[in-house]
Order: structure tokens, then C-alpha cells, then sequence
């Protein structure tokens, strides 16, 4: 699909999308709930239509009511021999431990840029936990036979916490004993917090030791709340919103409902480049506005995006209409996302007249200028697709954006909703 954006002036209310994070993860937990499970406001990217179909090949029972979702695990054991995660990273490094609770025998496969993505993290762990494990060269698919069983183990958290959650959750299913997760050079805390906040509410039981290590305690018997049934309600999400924020910044005045500043997502901290750019932002109870400073350009930032590298694509079109060089930390950790992002953003802006230098750790983007209208390809990748139409807000002309349907993974809405705040934007089929 191919989507041409004019260049827009945006005003309006809009809701924030569902979070994927916070979707995934609920699902994960109904699966392991005892008792049926409601979850309230369900996303529905592909991401989270990934999560669901996985659960109902490991033995949940899925039911929509009223766009709320019943979730029951009636049988407690997989029903078929292979599940599929899409382009999911969050699907693959959550599922992989969960699925490995069963002695079956189960393929873990994928599609897209996942297929490309390092799963070595399995290899080096799964046999300390008596799970055999065959990979594609430390990639997918990959073929596992439980059952885990949880022992005190280190783990490299590096690469991407995603794969801490997994063991988390497993764990905490399968623990009959204290037993305790070492972590070393742990990134995206936030998503961490966010796990551990969902366990806890599920009926689990895990001890954070400063992020070093984690202490899961065993369920002794069920509680009341697992047993009667358990309502979640999916929190807004801060990365889709992060896009319509920067956007309400460069091109109107708009106001994002159903986001939760006290939410344990890692992408709230959005908020922070954007004051410190100047930008006017209203913080009230589930709702925040923005808008461009008076009769000024936004100034340059300095932002450490280590522990939220989602915020990259968004803080790179503000970056674009601030006036100076701004800087983000945390390169390092875009380079196994849908795309290379640090390059796959080079590129793109670079089209667009927008200088991004790499340097070790950090990117550096030069404002001030007018975007450029010109054709930009999204990769497939969700997040640089939303970027380029933001971006394409401001600029001196139409932009034209391939593969532009690679915002279905995370925010199928984000086209409909840019239109709903008044931009021009037009949607072509390719065939």
C-alpha cells in the first residue's frame, strides 16, 4: 500500500490505541490463569492477533463479547505442534518459555524480519533448564521439548528484556521453590516494571532485587481472584501515542485521551523531550495536550532513549522542526528491530533533507529546516512508516510513503486517525 500525505494543519481529540505491550502480556497471563480471564479494551494489530491465535494453539479458549475478550485454558496443554508469532520480537521471547512448560514437542516459527532476528539467548539457556532446543543457526524456527524447570540461572539482559519476561512468567507458573533470575547489563527496565506490575495483579508473586536479580515466590495453592476469574483492562498506548504527540507539536494544537502518566510503560517518557524542546504540553487526569510554542521553533534536545528505543522514529521527526542539533542516546539498541532502524532512519530522512549523523552510541539530527516532500519507503518496518507521515505534516510538499501498511503490526488505526485530525491523506492499494 502506498499513502500520500499533503502537507496539514491538525487539530482534534483522539484516543490512544490499545497497547501492544500491555495486550501481549495479558494474554500470555490468561493463558496461564487457572480461571476464565476478561480483558477489556483488547488491542487488534497484528501483533496482538498474533498473541491470541498463539494462545488458542496452546490450549486457550478465546471469546469476544461486547469487544471484550474471554480467555479460558481448559485443557492446560498444547493443541497443536507448531505456533507462528508473526513479526512479533515480544511474541517469540515471551511464548518461547511459556510453551516450553509442556513436554510436547513444539516449533517456534515467524514471518518477515523475525525469521532474521538472534535467538541465540534459547541456545545458552533452555539446556540449564532441561529444555531441549534445536535453532536455525541461532535463529528461527526453533524446535523445543519441556517441560522448564525453573533453577537458579544468570542470564545476559542486553540484548533485549523480552526475554526476561518469558522466564518471568514461566517461572512463575512452574516455580515450587523460591527460586531466583540473575540478570547482567539489564536494558528497558520500564518493560520490566511493566511485567511485573501484570504479575502482580494476575496472583504472582516476584521480588525485584534492584534489577540484578529477581526472586519468584511459588503460588501455594490458588487464590480467590484466579479461581472466581480475573478482569484486565489493556492500558492505552504510549508508543502509538508518542507519534500523535509529536505530531499535535509540528503541525496543530490535539489532545490524546486514555493515557495513563502513571502507567509503567516505557515510551511515557516521551513527555520529557517534549517540554524539554519548549513545546506547550497539558498534563491532566487520562488525557494530555500539545501544541507548538508560540510564535517559535521547538529548540533542540538531548534525550537517552537506552531504556525506551521505540521512541526513536517519533523523537527523530521532532528533532527534524527543532531549531539546532539534537541528540538521543542508545543507538546500540535499533539494530535488530523490524529494520536497522539507526540506518533505515538515515536513509529515509536523508531524503528528506534531514542530516542524522551516528556516532558510537548516540544520533545526532540537525533542525531547523523544512522537511522536504519527496517518496520515502517504510521498510516494513510499523514505526518508520508513522515517522515519514508525521514527518510529511510540515513539509514543503506532498510525501509519498511505500509499504506504508507496515503500521498494522502495532496501530491499524494511525491512517484513519491522522485523517480524523484533519490531515490530507490518501490510501492506494498496490497490487
Amino acid at each position: 500500500m502506498t499513502v500520500t500525505i499533503q502537507p496539514s494543519e491538525i487539530s482534534g481529540i483522539l484516543n490512544a490505541p490499545a497497547s501492544k505491550s500491555s495486550m501481549q502480556r495479558a494474554c500470555a497471563l490468561a493463558l496461564l490463569n487457572d480461571g476464565e480471564t476478561t480483558i477489556i479494551n483488547p488491542g487488534k494489530s497484528n501483533d496482538d492477533l498474533a498473541a491470541l491465535n498463539i494462545i488458542q494453539k496452546l490450549g486457550a479458549v478465546v471469546e469476544i463479547k461486547n469487544e471484550e475478550l474471554k480467555i479460558k485454558n481448559e485443557v492446560h496443554k498444547p493443541v497443536d505442534d507448531e505456533i507462528n508469532c508473526g513479526e512479533s520480537g515480544l511474541g517469540v521471547r515471551m511464548f518461547t518459555p511459556i510453551a516450553a512448560l509442556s513436554s510436547k514437542e513444539i516449533v517456534i516459527n515467524g514471518e518477515g524480519s523475525l525469521l532474521n532476528r538472534p535467538m541465540n539467548f534459547f541456545n545458552e539457556v533452555f539446556p540449564q533448564l532441561g529444555i531441549s532446543v534445536q535453532t536455525n543457526n541461532g535463529k528461527l524456527p526453533i524446535k523445543i521439548k519441556g517441560p522448564l524447570q525453573p533453577k537458579d540461572i544468570t542470564i545476559d539482559g542486553s540484548l533485549s528484556s523480552q526475554f526476561l519476561t518469558g522466564l518471568l512468567f514461566a517461572y512463575a507458573k512452574a516455580a515450587t521453590k523460591r527460586v531466583n533470575i540473575t540478570v547482567n547489563n539489564l536494558k528497558s527496565k520500564p518493560y520490566i516494571d511493566l511485567s511485573l506490575q501484570m504479575l502482580k495483579h494476575f496472583g504472582y508473586e516476584v521480588e525485584n532485587n534492584n534489577y540484578e536479580s529477581f526472586t519468584i515466590i511459588p503460588i501455594n495453592g490458588l487464590t480467590d481472584k484466579r479461581i472466581n476469574g480475573l478482569t484486565y483492562t489493556v492500558e492505552g498506548d504510549w508508543s502509538g501515542a508518542a507519534f500523535l504527540l509529536v505530531a499535535g507539536v509540528i503541525a496543530g494544537t490535539i489532545t490524546v485521551k486514555g493515557l495513563d502518566v502513571f502507567s509503567e510503560q516505557a515510551d511515557k517518557a516521551i513527555l520529557q523531550p517534549l517540554m524539554d524542546c519548549s513545546a506547550f504540553v497539558s498534563i491532566e487526569e487520562d488525557q494530555i495536550t500539545v501544541s507548538s510554542p508560540l510564535g517559535n521553533r521547538c529548540k533542540a534536545f538531548h534525550f537517552n532513549a537506552t531504556d525506551c528505543p521505540d521512541l526513536f522514529p517519533p523523537l527523530v521527526v521532532l528533532a527534524a522542526y527543532c531549531e539546532g542539533t539534537s541528540v538521543i542516546e542508545g543507538v546500540s539498541r535499533l539494530a535488530h528491530k523490524e529494520s536497522n532502524r539507526a540506518i533505515t532512519l538515515q536513509e529515509e530522512f536523508k531524503k528528506m533533507g534531514v542530516e542524522i549523523k551516528l556516532q558510537d552510541d548516540l544520533m545526532m539530527i540537525t533542525g531547523g529546516t523544512e522537511p522536504a516532500g519527496t517518496t520515502v519507503c517504510s521498510h516494513h518496518d510499523h514505526r518508520i512508516a508513522m515517522a515519514c507521515a508525521v514527518a510529511a505534516l510540515k513539509a514543503n510538499g506532498e510525501m509519498i510513503i511505500e509499504d506504508a501498511e507496515a503500521v498494522n503490526k502495532s496501530y491499524p488505526g494511525f491512517y484513519d486517525h491522522l485523517k480524523m485530525l484533519g490531515a490530507a491523506v490518501s490510501l492506494e492499494a498496490v497490487s
